[in-house]
């Protein structure tokens, strides 16, 4: 390769490297379609291991999702289990069952104080240090 092809080269990829959204940065959303409502996705993981032993029974976190939950988000949720891993303080890898609830809602304050009040329960009522929140924007489309 010639010195000005090299050359060349290295201007074609640091300006294409330009056009790449930076580590850790998401692009936002693109506005949603005529018939879909810009709303927000949040995503709760509840670990299901409690802190010095045992674990959040099934029956505990339907009471859970029944009293706490649900009151707060009454137009509905989705629920899913899943196996979650992270690593300590240590550096030990830990492991544990873990309940994601997502809801799609309206953006405001009225949700956030919502989502904190299910959090903030949570951890009292099993012991957790946290409870992890994803948050997103999401249109939202009832296709009726």
């Amino acid at each position: 390769m010639t010195r000005i092809s090299a050359f060349r080269a290295l201007v074609l990829a640091l300006a294409l490297a330009g056009c790449a959204p930076a580590a850790g940065i998401v692009p936002p959303p693109p506005p949603p379609a005529p018939a879909e409502q810009a709303w927000v996705a949040d995503r709760l993981f509840f670990g299901r291991s409690i802190p010095g032993g045992g674990t959040v029974s099934d029956g505990e976190w339907a009471e859970f999702v029944r009293d706490v939950v649900t009151p707060r988000f009454p137009d509905g949720l989705t629920v899913w289990h899943g196996q979650g891993q992270w690593r300590d303080a240590t550096g030990q890898v830990l492991r544990e069952d873990v309940t994601v609830v997502e809801i799609f809602h309206p953006a405001g304050t009225q949700s956030d104080a919502a989502l904190r009040e299910i959090a903030n329960e949570y951890k009292r009522r099993f012991r957790q240090e946290s409870v992890l929140r994803v948050r997103g924007a999401a249109g939202v489309e009832f296709m009726d």
